[in-house]
């Protein structure tokens, strides 16, 4: 979880406001996973801080969209489908 802050404080992806009257904060969680080597032993632990955003609606809670990254492996998979398909 410390390095999920680190990480967070690190790239700068949020900044600290005050809630504009009206409004509802919206909650975060933490998820985790435990990542395993080929033998099952445990490799390392991971934890993000999500957003609850299951409750917020455009244009009253947010007017932006955070569009996630994709993953190496999705990139790779595309690009071979395409490149099978010319």
């Amino acid at each position: 979880m410390d390095e999920e802050i680190a990480s967070i404080k690190r790239n700068d992806t949020w900044e600290l406001t005050s809630l504009p009257k009206g409004n509802k904060a919206t909650g975060v969680k933490w998820v985790y996973k435990t990542k395993t080597n080929q033998d099952g032993k445990v490799e390392k632990y991971k934890a993000w801080l999500v957003v609850k955003d299951y409750k917020q609606r455009h244009g009253i809670d947010f007017d932006k969209v955070f569009a996630p990254v994709a993953k190496v492996d999705t990139i790779r998979l595309t690009t071979a489908i395409a490149a099978q398909n010319q």
